[in-house]
């Protein structure tokens, strides 16, 4: 992947350009140890068009590593689980009843003229329960809109967990952003280091300014040192998601400043409140809440127990039929009603508290889209520029001896600290759109 330029082109550096002197002891131990670790492999230009480059650094882009997540990410499998745990529950609400069989037997020890002869009695009878067909049709559809709800519960793991990857994908860019830009600073420094050397040797300037130099490398060597363990963290942090199956090297085939058309606000919404998961989710729940109100309902009067028996005496065999009815004299499930109802009014008021919140975050992401890009725009085409011609002019002044070290320093840390907020302000912009993209619910479908 070839790493072009983020900020503009450099100012002039300083002549007598001098090699990089020797760190502390520590700083190759610490090198050797975060390049062991999966995402700090810088690769060489031709890597954007390989996949797997000479060194074995495999080269992903944000799509890669969003469908490795998907299909490793052990949240993910969970709630796909949690489907088949509903559709179990569909069959066994769909399950009819099994018919009962008894069978008991005695002996009429006592013969009389009434009770015929002595001898042994065996009573044989099936019992089958005929459900009321409201209260099954009921059941039935809650468990279907539960089934449904774990479905979409589904879709919103997946779309916050997209979400989760693209921006922690973009936060991996942005420290690598901040550790070239901390690199490129050291070596002006060493450079301007080095012309101060010279002219402390010659008497032309004093000893204090090579003290503020080596003062500021020291500084700039541990921003340096401080981006590069961010680089690592921001990968631990992808292969987390992805449960540890991310190779052993890789590189992030993206840039910062990328960005794809955005549609207008009006369509996002209406995107929202058809897409989002997390409001499809409380629909189906709505629905659930329901079938459970009729459920309760129609459990007044659970079905009819149909029963068929025969009697055997020793000389005399009764067949008997008859039907069971449970009567709702004390228990008319006004409970059962009463608890579905409130819980269906609460489903509600939340789906509806959702929908207008979901309305006014989708235009503070808006908002936040439109100050990310004016931010970029200022600070790519302004404030780097005036920076730059700053420093020019300071390292010019004080070539000529009209100005001091401290002003070129001054104007390298004030272009250090534009440079700075120009990334941030990219990854402003960035993680601005993906949070329209998750409140409109773009990533909730099977990629």
């Amino acid at each position: 992947m070839s790493h072009r330029r983020i900020d503009g082109p450099h100012p002039t550096v300083l002549p007598h350009p001098a090699p990089r002197r020797l760190y502390a002891l520590g700083r190759p131990l610490l090198l050797a140890a975060l390049l062991a670790l999966p995402g700090l492999f810088l690769a060489p230009p031709a890597a954007a068009q390989q996949e797997i480059t000479t060194d074995g650094t495999r080269v992903l882009g944000i799509n890669d590593l969003i469908d490795t997540v998907l299909q490793n990410n052990p949240g993910l499998k969970a709630a796909r689980f949690s489907i088949d745990v509903a559709t179990a529950a569909v069959t066994t609400a769909g399950a009819y009843p099994n018919p009962r069989f008894e069978v008991s037997g005695g002996r009429n020890a006592t013969p009389s003229a009434l009770s015929g002869q002595a001898g042994n009695v065996t009573s044989v009878g099936v019992a089958q329960l005929i459900e009321n067909p409201a209260l099954r049709s009921a059941r039935i559809n809650s468990s279907l809109f539960a089934e449904q709800g774990s479905r979409q519960a589904l879709s919103q793991v997946r779309n916050e967990l997209v979400s989760q990857v693209k921006l922690r994908a973009y936060e991996y860019l942005l420290r690598k952003a901040e550790a070239q830009a901390a690199a490129e600073a050291l070596v002006l420094l060493e450079q301007t280091r080095e012309r101060i050397k010279v002219r402390v040797e010659t008497g032309e300037a004093g000893k204090f300014d090579l003290i503020r130099a080596d003062a500021e490398i020291v500084n700039a060597r541990q921003r340096e040192e401080s981006a590069r363990l961010q680089i690592a963290q921001a990968a631990i942090a992808l292969n987390r998601l992805a449960a540890g199956t991310l190779p052993p090297k890789w590189e992030l085939d993206a840039e910062l400043n990328d960005t794809a058309p955005l549609p207008s606000l009006d369509t996002l919404k209406q995107e929202a409140v058809r897409l989002n998961p997390e409001i499809r989710v409380l629909e189906a729940e709505l629905e659930r809440t329901r079938s459970r109100i009729e459920e309760a309902r129609a459990s007044i009067l659970p079905g009819v127990d149909l029963r068929m028996s025969q009697v055997r005496e020793p000389d005399v065999r009764q067949d008997i039929v008859g039907l069971s009815v449970q009567v709702p004299i004390f228990d008319q499930r006004r409970g059962q009603r009463a608890e579905a109802i409130a819980d269906r009014e609460r489903t509600l008021a939340r789906l509806e508290g959702r929908r207008a919140e979901l309305v006014q975050q989708l235009e503070l992401a808006w908002r936040s889209v439109e100050i990310a890009r004016v931010r970029v725009q200022a600070l790519s085409e302004g404030a780097v520029k005036a920076s730059e011609a700053a420093l020019r002019v300071a390292e010019a002044a004080y070539r000529f001896g009209e100005r001091g070290i401290l002003e070129v320093l001054d104007a390298q840390r004030v272009l250090r600290a534009v440079r700075q907020d120009l990334l941030l302000a990219r990854f402003q912009l960035q993680s601005s759109l993906i949070e329209l993209d998750t409140l409109a619910g773009r990533y909730a479908s099977d990629r």
